[in-house]
């Protein structure tokens, strides 16, 4: 008689072992790793040995040829429709994720909402609300009149049963893919086994009739979503929803995009309507700024196509423990770590004993190198007591050497800046090949001592900024 094969399954990142233990070999995790039944065994537990016919031949082209580009699904809601690369595309996967209650469902409520309106049949499948919240949510975002069919499921066999009834919907909203579940598993909905199954089983429905499927996915107290390497994989687009709770603004971002740009974002406004599309993120990031403050920097960063402008603000104090505290909001730690490093190291700043504060204002997150001479600017800013002028952004990578690096895309960093009204700019020092053309004054510094010098000397003895114009 067979016998039911068990294997060992890491609930963080779903790695396999052969015997259970207290800690994650893989991903370092403690308490995560739960017995869980093999998908498919054989006779004595072994693996399902295939048997039958061999194969079909299938046709081999060539690379050099033409390829029409998908069509898209576009919803109208603009913000959405960016990071997606333009629209859905029929037939793709996607899976969106994001903390509790940051608004992951109201999103994709107002897209589903919006393609129904369009005369796009569009199923949205809750498997955590009764289909009376739903409608309460409708309701008061007002979209109770979309074209927009409920259901309130979280059997798999019942869902893909229920799509297959008749012509295929145009796109499908599986909220959450942690409470689906299959028949075919013992494991409990939510451990990576199912997880993994279900995500395959839908993935499959999508590509075979042409439908959009996007799956949302619950995060992790790490902030990535939970079994990534099961699910991240097997679909087309993963986005992330993200915010801090004290913000009204969203961000959502493409980390992996098979039809578009990844590191795209769109940025949305939390009202009493639901998610409100913002048109020019730089004019809100900087709307509430204080002007010229001491450790303040205005950062001229690119998120995915789009130039944005934010504040970076930093406070340097004195610590009265014997480790001083590294706070940081929005930006990595390792990299602010680095920054002082550099700064004792090249220029003389000692800040080993000191209190450090960063944070990126309006709860925007920075990824990219370009923010380390913002970040230094703040830092000396803040320790020096000379604010930077209120209509300077600043922006270049330090190297471990103090030299600063040129960045890619300077010349439409500058042109949104000056859109928004800044005069000057400080950045790397650029050849006449890289030198961008724009009204604004810049001044170019070659290394992080030149940053301390320019703060330290203060307005009156900076020295004169040109134009690129007057070369």
């Amino acid at each position: 008689m067979a016998r039911a094969s068990r294997t060992f399954v890491c609930q963080s990142c779903g790695a396999v072992t052969p015997r259970w233990a207290g800690r994650c070999e893989s991903c370092g995790e403690w308490n995560t790793i739960v017995e869980e039944q093999a998908e498919s065994s054989g006779v004595g537990g072994g693996p399902l040995k295939v048997v039958g016919k061999k194969g079909r031949q299938i046709e081999l082209v060539s690379m050099a040829g033409e390829t029409a580009d998908p069509p898209r699904l576009v919803t109208g809601v603009t913000e959405f429709d960016r990071v997606c690369g333009g629209g859905l595309v029929p037939g793709s996967a996607l899976l969106v994720g994001g903390d509790p209650g940051i608004g992951k469902s109201t999103l994709l409520l107002q897209a589903m909402a919006a393609l129904g309106r369009k005369g796009a049949d569009v199923v949205y499948i809750s498997g955590e609300e009764a289909i009376a919240q739903v409608r309460m949510r409708a309701r008061r975002l007002g979209l109770a009149d979309a074209a927009v069919q409920l259901g309130a499921e979280t059997n798999l066999k019942d869902i893909i049963a229920t799509l297959e009834t008749g012509k295929a919907p145009a796109a499908v909203v599986i909220d959450s893919i942690q409470t689906m579940w299959s028949e075919a598993l013992e494991s409990a909905p939510g451990t990576v086994s199912q997880v993994r199954a279900t995500a395959q089983d839908l993935v499959r429905f999508a590509k075979r009739h042409g439908t959009a499927i996007i799956l949302v996915g619950h995060v992790t107290k790490d902030g990535q979503i939970a079994g990534p390497r099961v699910v991240e994989h097997m679909v087309d687009c993963v986005l992330y929803f993200e915010g801090e709770r004290g913000h009204q603004f969203r961000i959502l971002r493409a980390v992996k995009n098979r039809f578009g740009p990844a590191n795209e974002i769109g940025v949305f406004e939390m009202g009493e309507l639901g998610l409100q599309e913002v048109p020019n993120p730089s004019a809100l990031f900087l709307g509430e700024r204080d002007g010229e403050t001491n450790g303040s920097a205005v950062f001229a960063g690119i998120e995915g196509t789009r130039p944005v402008l934010v504040e970076i603000q930093a406070l340097v104090a004195q610590s009265s423990l014997g480790t001083p505290r590294r706070a940081v909001v929005g930006w990595d730690s390792g990299r602010l770590s680095m920054v002082l490093a550099v700064l004792d190291a090249r220029c003389g700043l000692t800040l080993g004993g000191q209190d450090v504060y960063l944070n990126v204002a309006g709860g925007l997150r920075i990824n990219e190198p370009a923010a380390d001479l913002a970040v230094a600017g703040a830092l000396v800013s803040s320790i020096t007591g000379n604010a930077l002028p209120s209509d300077c952004v600043i922006f270049g990578e330090i190297s471990l050497s103090g030299a600063i690096r040129p960045v890619s895309q300077m010349e439409a960093r500058l042109k949104e800046a000056e859109k928004l009204g800044f005069k000057r700019a400080i950045l790397p020092t650029s050849t006449a090949r890289q030198r961008p053309s724009t009204g604004l004054a810049l001044t170019e510094i070659s290394d992080l001592a030149g940053l301390v010098a320019y703060l330290a000397a203060g307005e009156t003895r900076r020295p004169r900024e040109r134009r690129s114009n007057d070369l």
